[in-house]
């Protein structure tokens, strides 16, 4: 059984692993569950800066402004979600002055682009790696409980960002001047991209004389959103004097496509200022966020365990096999919001306790399946591969359907729904892993134990003698096409 023996020692592995990121990394909770403050925005047009129409880029705008604004609160494990046409959901766990979230992030960016200070070229090399160190370490610190280094780091983050804003000086060319900003290929590869800027007439003349201004002296322009430095583009000595004219330029750098797209979100963010208006501010208590949890703790718990109890009575050995499966199921579904990151809601755990349920599914149709075959006088190894082999279409069918109906729900849905189908998702398919690895691998290992081949063992009455000698040669046989690396059982998975 040796290729049994790797599938189990696999997962295993996974097991442990799952365990350790539980641990370690926690999934993160929702505002439902942790308490904290929510508000919904709502975009309006503005015919006087040329909006006359809510569209799905700007939204997406604003949504990256919105983000900025809440990084600067120092918020972690925000969510914000679109609703609607012109609506943003900000969810921020934890927060206790709605009133400041709410001032904060009313505001509309600021993008402006400024000339670097003579005399500073070394200077700048030097606050950037300064404030590159603060920015890594203050990625290190988020999730510390250490205050004294949180507030020392963060002091001296935003020193970093003083400092460099003390080497440039403002051009009055602003992002109001900019009309788009968008990633561009150079034509140099797949790898190989730019972000292309077009400003109106009055910034396409202030852009012109401040990059004439610098050409070739060795300086940078520093394009700055909400006062921090986001990039700084070098100009070339063949624009010296004249400058970069027609309202058009291209940055160009190390872009992929990702980094090329962010730098332009970030650009028209701040070219793009859409008025919002919050609708509507609301706080939920950590009390009833504690109480959920507890409730939902309680539901889980006793849910699984009438499952486990269940199948033992019904199924016998083959009920303790799907219960180690479904604990493996549970754990590992559990640690998996961690690595995507999903944040835990009441419907996002009324999606977990679900699957739960639901992965039992896959276990029943197999079981039933052996059953049969045992009934029909096969032996029990070819049994359980008969069993196995016949319910996997079945399986398969429901699993894809409830997957199809997960994906309705994700892209149709919004807030709370979304999490709910995530967790659904994420549940079925680590359902149909265990259920075709794991199940499988341990009922194999179990029947090669004469020990536990008596027909009691799976539920049944005596329906006649199981031929051990035959049973023992099917297993033989299943060693020697696993040497063979025969492909045979491998369908099965």
């Amino acid at each position: 059984m040796g290729k049994q023996s790797r599938l189990l020692a696999f997962v295993m592995a996974i097991l442990i692993g799952a365990v350790y990121l539980i641990i370690s990394n926690p999934p993160k909770l929702g505002l439902d569950l942790r308490g904290g403050a929510q508000l919904t925005l709502q975009a309006k047009i503005n015919p006087e800066q040329g909006i006359n129409e809510i569209t799905p880029r700007i939204m997406e705008t604003a949504k990256f402004v919105v983000e900025q604004r809440i990084n600067g609160l120092g918020v972690s494990e925000a969510t914000i979600l679109l609703s609607g046409n012109n609506q943003l959901v900000v969810q921020l766990p934890g927060v206790n002055n709605p009133a400041q979230a709410e001032r904060v992030i009313g505001t509309t960016a600021q993008l402006d682009f400024r000339k670097q200070k003579k005399g500073t070229e070394s200077e700048l090399r030097a606050r950037l790696q300064i404030q590159q160190a603060a920015t890594i370490q203050r990625e290190v610190l988020k999730n510390s409980t250490d205050q004294k280094a949180i507030a020392e780091n963060e002091e001296a983050y935003k020193k970093s960002i003083e400092d460099l804003k003390g080497i440039f000086e403002r051009t009055g060319l602003t992002g109001n001047m900019l009309k788009d900003a968008v990633a561009a290929p150079t034509g140099g590869g797949p790898d190989s991209w730019q972000v292309a800027l077009t400003f109106d007439d009055q910034g396409g003349d202030l852009f012109a004389k401040t990059t004439g201004e610098i050409g070739g002296t060795g300086r940078v322009l520093g394009i700055f959103l909400d006062d921090k430095l986001i990039s700084f583009p070098s100009v070339g000595p063949e624009f010296q004097g004249k400058g970069i004219t027609g309202g058009r330029a291209v940055i160009t750098g190390n872009f992929t496509l990702d980094t090329a797209n962010e730098l332009a979100l970030q650009l028209r963010a701040g070219a793009l200022p859409v008025p919002v208006e919050i609708v509507e501010n609301r706080t939920v208590g950590a009390t009833l966020g504690a109480d959920s949890v507890l409730s939902s703790i309680y539901a889980g718990v006793a849910g699984l365990l009438l499952v486990l109890i269940f199948m033992v009575i019904y199924y016998r050995i083959l009920g303790v096999v799907a219960d180690i499966a479904l604990i493996t199921y549970a754990v590992i579904t559990f640690a998996s919001f961690s690595v995507l990151g999903v944040v835990l809601t009441l419907p996002g755990i009324a999606g977990f306790i679900l699957s739960i349920g639901m992965a039992v599914d896959a276990n029943v149709l197999i079981f039933e399946r052996t059953k049969e075959e045992l009934k029909a006088g096969r032996t029990l190894y070819k049994s359980v591969e008969a069993g196995f082999y016949r319910a996997w279409s079945s399986i398969l069918d429901s699993n894809v359907t409830t997957l199809i109906a997960c994906g309705t729900l994700f892209w149709l849905g919004s807030g709370f729904v979304k999490g709910f189908a995530v967790t659904l998702g994420v549940g079925v398919l680590t359902s149909m892993f265990t259920a075709v690895t794991l199940s499988r691998s341990l009922m194999l290992a179990m029947i090669s134990n004469p020990n536990f081949r008596k027909p009691e063992y799976y539920g049944m009455k005596a329906f006649g003698k199981i031929s051990t000698t035959t049973d023992l040669d099917a297993i033989a046989e299943e060693k020697a096409s696993d040497k063979k690396n025969d492909n045979t059982t491998g369908a099965v998975l």
